[in-house]
């Protein structure tokens, strides 16, 4: 099975036996998330969740990065409309991350090189992750004018930790490996001529276990989370703590959104 779109970015997928192995492919790009990769990732996680035979995902990026964020390139195309932002993030992420955390087959992350933004949302909807120890995550959008989504937001900060989320968007600091290590967000740091050998014997061996248990265990690990529900009304409960999201997306139209991106675009310094 794989997923190939006509733009520069795709989502390739491909079965060996009971293993399926998902690309995010935009090696130009540090392997960035357009909106159409979203929409590809969507599908393939929704085709795998109905694949009877897959026993475990093993997610990696193409090259030498997992993913480096959004493609910040398309963004002037919907971002500053409140409409099409709401739509951006509510459909296009979402439907992918949702349809990656409904799934019921194991997912292990081979993470390397940068994993920010986008990454870190995409690597917080796995099982099992595993990083090279020279890899980066972050979420540094705060230089960009903009906050991540509600429900992006919750995610990343229930598998984060509150206290790493705090420093990763309101300070947009960079964290090493071993500092995710170290908050419980990674299951191993190796070497990164190891890393890829070690995720696929990770997901064989996940893979060689029981699967209708590996697919009720996951179901009942998710039914001990609060679902994230989505942001159509003034109120949105995660976790048992409402957020009031009503007007999550009312930034589109600001300056300093504007800024943020236009300085990223142009390789200067925004003026906030």
């Amino acid at each position: 099975m794989s997923s190939k779109g006509a733009q520069q970015g795709h989502i390739q997928c491909e079965h060996h036996g009971a293993l399926a192995r998902v690309t995010i492919a935009n090696q130009p790009k540090f392997n960035a998330m357009s909106r159409a990769m979203w929409r590809e990732l969507r599908v393939v996680f929704e085709r795998i969740q109905h694949s009877p035979e897959l026993r475990c995902v093993l997610i990696a990026g193409q090259g030498a990065h997992f993913c480096a964020g959004g493609d910040i390139s398309e963004y002037a195309a919907f971002r500053f409309q409140e409409a099409s932002l709401r739509d951006f993030h509510e459909h296009d992420v979402w439907g992918a991350l949702q349809a990656m955390l409904d799934c019921d087959v194991p997912i292990v992350a081979q993470i390397s090189g940068n994993c920010m933004g986008a990454g870190v949302e995409i690597a917080s909807c796995c099982d099992i992750r595993l990083a090279a120890a020279s890899a980066q995550f972050g979420a540094p959008i705060a230089r960009l004018g903009f906050p991540m989504a509600p429900r992006e937001a919750a995610l990343v900060a229930r598998e984060l930790g509150l206290g790493v989320a705090r420093q990763m968007l309101l300070a947009a600091e960079v964290f090493k490996a071993a500092d995710m290590k170290a908050c419980g967000f990674l299951s191993q740091v190796l070497p990164d001529g190891a890393l890829a050998g070690q995720a696929q014997a990770t997901a064989g061996r996940i893979a060689a276990l029981a699967p209708q248990a590996a697919r009720l265990n996951k179901q009942t690990i998710r039914a001990l989370n609060q679902p994230l529900a989505p942001v159509n009304k003034a109120l949105v409960a995660i976790n048992s703590v409402v957020i009031e999201a009503d007007n999550a997306y009312a930034y589109a139209t600001s300056t300093e959104h504007r800024e943020g991106i236009a300085a990223f675009l142009e390789k200067r310094k925004p003026a906030f």
